[in-house]
């Protein structure tokens, strides 16, 4: 198996609730018009909203419906000031901030909201990580670091 992630897709109990968070919250593009599942291009991957019933059903499992997955999504930051930027933008859109930013012992600066659905997201600056122009992120320094 190549080491990599293709898809990621959240189990959402609201389905347009979700994509409005999404959509008109964080400004995201939808990328595709089918009814029933909505899909987000993302450097390199894909983030899906689906079903939370309907994930489970197809993965055979029991939604369980834990307060928390033991995951989190992160959205790497180019500044810190963006990464306050996000997370009041993600609290106008319905967020809850669950963690206002602030520095970490890793040495980078970080806060995290849960969206309207209850899943968990960082939004992090990680000044030993470079971000792309098409937002791909590295595990390399910036140049001159």
């Amino acid at each position: 198996m190549e080491q990599r992630v293709s898809l990621i897709t959240l189990g959402v109990r609201d389905l347009l609730a979700a994509a409005r968070f999404y959509e008109a919250g964080l400004g995201w593009k939808r990328a595709n018009s089918e009814p029933g599942i909505v899909f987000f291009q993302l450097p390199g991957m894909v983030l899906g909203l689906w079903s939370r019933k309907e994930l489970a059903d197809e993965a055979g499992i029991e939604d369980a419906g834990a307060a928390f997955s033991g995951m989190t999504l992160a959205y790497n930051a180019r500044t810190r000031d963006e990464v306050d930027a996000v997370l009041d933008e993600a609290a106008a859109a319905g967020a809850t901030i669950l963690k206002r930013a602030r520095e970490v012992f890793w040495g980078g600066y970080s806060g995290y909201f849960r969206d309207p659905e209850g899943h968990v997201w960082e939004v992090a600056h990680n000044p030993f990580w470079t971000i792309g122009d098409d937002g791909s992120l590295r595990m390399e320094p910036p140049a001159g670091a």
